[in-house]
C-alpha cells in the first residue's frame, strides 16, 4: 500500500468525522445564536439559559441522525475490511 493510499484513507477518514459531527454542531450553534439573541433582547444573562438548551437540542439531533451516523460508520468500517488484504500485501 502507498502513501496516497493512506493518505486517501486519512482524508476519508476525516470528512466522515466532519459529515458525522456536522449535525450536532450546527444544532448547538443555532441554539447557541438564538438563546444569545434572547439573552440581548430581554438582558438576561445567565450562563445556565445558555447550556440547557443547546444539550437537549444536541440530544434531539443525536436521535434523529443516530441511526444514519451508525450506518455511515459501519458503511466506512465494511470499506476499510475490504482494504486490509492490500493492507497486508496480498491484494
Amino acid at each position: 500500500m502507498t502513501d496516497v493510499e493512506i493518505l486517501n484513507i486519512a482524508g476519508k477518514a476525516l470528512l466522515l468525522a466532519a459529515k458525522l459531527a456536522a449535525p450536532m454542531l450546527i444544532t448547538a450553534l443555532v441554539i447557541g445564536f438564538a438563546v444569545s439573541l434572547l439573552q440581548a433582547l430581554t438582558q438576561v444573562q445567565d450562563s445556565t439559559l445558555a447550556f440547557v438548551p443547546k444539550i437537549i437540542a444536541v440530544g434531539i439531533a443525536l436521535l434523529i441522525c443516530g441511526n444514519w451516523m451508525i450506518s455511515e460508520l459501519v458503511n466506512f468500517t465494511k470499506e476499510l475490511f475490504t482494504l486490509v488484504p492490500m493492507l497486508l500485501g496480498q491484494g
